[in-house]
């Protein structure tokens, strides 16, 4: 057997390895920010992430130690993310609303150290992507209760930015008070009228007076700065946090299946053809057809002829042509392939105007 200090030298050379391979790989990591920053991705994709540990665990052949390799991948992705995210650190992400809102919310979840950039209106956060002030803008575009947002759907279809990354976030209520204040002197609550209705049945029970503001933020924002023990807000725990509030009671909202979709619009179309994950993967095509007797059911026999499954459907009136419409579709699969170039070549003839809005992943 070799003696130690044998053993010992031979441990140093493969560290010497291993930091060489780490430095090799944070420089690609540098690349894929760089790349993800173009095309308006997020950091974080913990179903690729989870696919590679469990391929590259398979290469351990042996078992005893498989699982602390696990455990190695796992922390090698964690700094991965880490530094992804110092790089991302002046990246400028617009997005409708104050800080602590939900857009807000959305946003620092898919670009964590981006500096958020607060616009009054959806069209002015999206145009600011436009021209080139914001590199990104997130935006929502589908509530599950309410539907489509459809300020931001008609952007979608006359403006220039494809979506190239979504979440969901829920409305996940909350009672937000002064710090240390005892919830038996909390007699009003004031949030949005939204906000308002999704806990109505916790406000009754409490015989909560209640008013209304326009963002669940800025009612937060107006209790922190009035100091009287007696209001109270209705909204996010990050709205808390950035107000000096304190989370009096957690999910106070009635339904727990709230959600909204957000959108991350950049000014380049990313397919990322590389990326072989399908489950998950949705596109957004918009279009017009000819005004003729089965246009629109022709249309929709060749995407369901390619087996792309319609995840949506909507129409929306054209605002420059009244009586005429558009039509919204969101399909499960990926347009990156023979087969969707192929739909798209036969559909391209019996459309007037034909749009593919984006390709992403629902994160």
């Amino acid at each position: 057997m070799e003696n130690l200090e044998a053993i010992r030298k031979q441990i140093d050379a493969v560290d010497a390895q291993i930091s060489d391979l780490f430095e090799e790989r944070m420089e690609l990591c540098r690349q894929v920010v760089e790349y993800k920053m173009a095309h308006g991705l997020g950091i974080s994709d913990p179903a690729r992430e989870e696919q590679l540990i469990q391929r590259n665990a398979a290469r351990i052949r042996d078992r005893a130690i498989r699982e602390y390799y696990v455990n190695f991948e796992k922390h090698v992705f964690s700094l991965s993310r880490a530094w992804q995210k110092q790089l991302m650190n002046g990246l400028k992400v617009a997005y409708s609303g104050v800080p602590g809102a939900f857009a807000y919310i959305a946003a620092a979840r898919m670009f964590p150290g981006a500096e958020l950039v607060s616009y009054p209106e959806f069209e002015q956060a999206y145009r600011a992507c436009e021209t080139g002030e914001a590199d990104i803008v997130v935006l929502p575009f589908e509530n599950s209760f309410a539907g489509e947002v459809s300020t931001v759907t008609d952007l979608m279809f006359s403006g220039s930015l494809y979506v190239n990354h979504a979440i969901e976030v829920e409305a996940e209520q909350n009672l937000l008070g002064l710090p240390g204040v005892d919830r038996s002197r909390i007699r009003e609550v004031w949030s949005h009228p939204q906000a308002l209705a999704q806990c109505a049945e916790y406000i009754r029970s409490n015989h909560f007076a209640t008013r209304d503001f326009s963002n669940t933020a800025l009612a937060a924002k107006e209790v922190a700065a009035r100091k009287d023990p007696s209001c109270a807000a209705i909204g996010t725990v990050e709205a808390a946090e950035l107000y000096g509030l304190e989370v009096v009671e957690r999910r106070i909202n009635t339904s727990r299946t709230n959600t909204t979709r957000f959108a991350a619009f950049s000014r380049v179309l990313n397919l990322d053809t590389t990326n072989k994950r399908k489950m998950g993967k949705h596109f957004i095509l918009m279009f017009t057809v000819k005004n003729e007797a089965g246009a629109l059911a022709q249309t929709l026999n060749i995407i369901g002829a390619h087996n792309f499954n319609m995840y949506n459907l909507h129409s929306r009136p054209m605002k420059e042509l009244p009586w005429n419409y558009y039509f919204f579709v969101e399909l499960d699969g990926d347009i990156a392939t023979e087969e969707g170039s192929s739909m798209l070549h036969e559909l391209g003839p019996l459309c007037d105007r034909l749009k593919l809005v984006g390709s992403f992943y629902l994160g």
